[in-house]
């Protein structure tokens, strides 16, 4: 992270959509294939441009987003309220600070303050855990699957 460990992060614009529909594209292959075994959903239906048309690239979802940006846009944060409703790295930049900037970025300036994460996503709830975020113990069905999300917070 730079001195100003804040430098990179910006809203997003509308000329990243594309960028962050491929992070996340590639992420939720990466992390939620070997969780939920849906080969036809994660090649077939999980796209960049049908998440940018069913999600990312509506205004009041574009409005909420920040990306990590310091010449390549590395990662991005979504904050409804004090909810972060989505954090992605991209795969190849994580480890590197990125994700721990914008949960400190979302915390410090937008009032956030829990999330829930997939609970078979250890790797997930390990670096929230690592980044001040607790479990609080309350968990619930993740519509449409037969998994489980958790809930945590700082």
């Amino acid at each position: 992270m730079p001195e100003n460990r804040y430098s990179f992060i910006r809203k997003a614009s509308r000329q990243d959509l594309s960028r962050i529909a491929e992070i996340y594209v590639l992420n939720c292959r990466v992390n939620y294939l070997p969780i939920f075994g849906d080969e036809r959903y994660a090649f077939n239906k999980l796209q960049v441009l049908s998440v940018i048309d069913s999600h990312f690239g509506k205004e009041e979802v574009l409005d909420r987003l920040y990306v990590y940006d310091d010449g390549i846009v590395r990662g991005f944060i979504e904050v409804s309220g004090n909810e972060i409703e989505k954090l992605f790295v991209d795969t190849f930049f994580q480890g590197k600070g990125i994700g721990a900037g914008l949960l400190a970025f979302a915390s410090d300036n937008l009032g956030a303050s829990f999330l829930w994460a997939l609970e078979k996503n250890q790797r997930a709830v390990s670096f929230y855990h690592r980044n001040g975020f607790k479990l609080t113990g309350k968990r619930k069905p993740e519509e449409g699957t037969n998994e489980y999300i958790v809930e945590l917070r700082r």
